[in-house]
């Protein structure tokens, strides 16, 4: 799960949820897909536990309390839904003021805080009003398998210096059941028979943009056994996002690989291979004309260009070479894991892919080399909004797709440039 650092981090808050979720479930029978099957519906009434109206938290070193499902009702009545984040700093007490003695748990000025981090309480009311029904007892004999363990929730957003307790509370409820679905992925992938391996969250800081994550991993289970796993393999260096409708330039609906191109220009730029600013749509097309591929009347016009021109272009512009890619269908590329993750590795750079009528730029993939799996990193040029990180990450433009991203049936060829050999 990633969650990207606001604008306004400097001023803005850190909410940390913790607490025990009870994982218990009855096996019937050891029969693997049977296990699988009440494994899953166990987490799935761990969902409803979370969605419901019995879910509280409770800030901690504090009075406050918070029923986020139920509209987000809490407790002092001080506290509404569109009461501000960092609002809550004023409930929580501080050594300080235990220290002096202060019984008050709310503070005279949340200005004089120094705190960035609002720890949580997840717990989950034990009644309900009602009528109160008699107890029922039954008695089965059955040879069962019970499983019982603790899930160690423990999920964090970043909110911004505008954000309303209804706004971040509805993120992290969100960001609550996202770590319980990778939970449940880390249990069914690691279990042995009918042991359970307890999934265990772990929170990194990464270099913006990406800000915290958030990884689930099986504890206890040693380093060796996760090498099967995906790794990463990524473009090194910087570039620009180049898409839709840039520069006060309409190429909307064909201007894509253009769009691509830009972006890898803009990596050998800002690597320092070239002083060369990011060419123009007219003068990639120029440049098509002069290596004698195109006719003059292309200058100016809006037609579709590919990885071939692209190769053509980086060449004349740049005098960078690229090796082309052809894959026959789309279902074939999730075999080229190998071929990707050595670009990477040893390029560097990203890659331009074009399809049918549509191009991307690829900037890394999470290939396994023992089963094969791989994702890939997209960068996708037909996105035609405002330069908003936030929603750019969250819609997806920039995101890992899987196989199924690319048409099954349609032809591709990839462009993958070549950094320049410098002695």
């Amino acid at each position: 799960m990633v969650v990207a650092d606001s604008p306004c981090s400097d001023t803005g808050t850190i909410l940390r949820v913790r607490g025990p979720l009870e994982f218990t479930c009855r096996l019937d029978s050891t029969d693997a897909l049977h296990t699988h099957k009440v494994i899953s519906r166990t987490f799935q009434t761990l969902h409803s536990q979370v969605k419901s109206e019995s879910c509280v938290l409770t800030v901690c070193d504090s009075p406050v309390i918070i029923w986020p499902n139920r509209g987000i009702h809490a407790t002092p009545e001080e506290i509404s839904p569109d009461t501000l984040c960092e609002d809550l700093h004023q409930w929580i007490q501080t050594d300080e003021q235990e220290s002096a003695g202060k019984r008050s748990a709310k503070k005279k000025s949340k200005k004089s805080s120094a705190v960035n981090v609002i720890n949580l309480r997840l717990m989950m009311e034990a009644t309900k009003t009602g009528p109160v029904s008699a107890p029922i007892l039954s008695k089965t004999v059955q040879k069962s398998h019970f499983l019982s363990t603790t899930l160690p929730i423990d999920c964090v957003i970043r909110t911004t210096c505008n954000d309303t307790i209804k706004d971040a509370f509805e993120r992290l409820l969100a960001a609550l059941t996202h770590q319980l679905c990778e939970m449940e992925k880390v249990t069914l992938q690691h279990m042995k028979g009918t042991s359970l391996v307890k999934p265990e969250p772990l929170h990194f800081l990464l270099p913006e943009p990406k800000g915290l994550v958030t990884v689930v991993y099986p504890a206890g289970v040693p380093d060796s056994q996760l090498d099967t796993q995906r790794k990463v393999y990524l473009v090194q260096g910087i570039y620009s996002y180049h898409h839709y409708m840039q520069d006060h330039m309409d190429d909307n609906g064909w201007g894509c690989a253009y769009r691509s191109l830009q972006t890898i220009c803009s990596w050998f730029q800002q690597q320092g291979y070239t002083e060369r600013p990011v060419p123009t749509h007219k003068e990639i097309q120029q440049a098509l004309v002069d290596v004698g591929d195109k006719q003059a009347s292309f200058v100016g016009s809006r037609q579709w260009i590919g990885s071939i021109e692209v190769q053509a272009v980086l060449n004349q512009l740049l005098e960078v070479t690229s090796k082309i890619m052809f894959v026959s269908q789309g279902s074939e590329l999730a075999s080229k894991g190998r071929e990707l993750a050595n670009h990477f590795l040893t390029e560097g750079t990203p890659i331009m892919i074009g399809g049918g009528v549509l191009a991307h730029t690829i900037l890394g993939v999470a290939w396994s080399e023992t089963t094969g799996q791989i994702r890939y990193l997209i960068l996708d040029p037909h996105y035609t909004g405002a330069e908003d990180l936030q929603v750019i990450t969250d819609k997806g433009w920039c995101g890992w797709k899987g196989p199924e991203f690319w048409d099954q049936t349609a032809y591709y060829n990839l462009c993958l440039p070549q950094r320049p050999k410098i002695i």
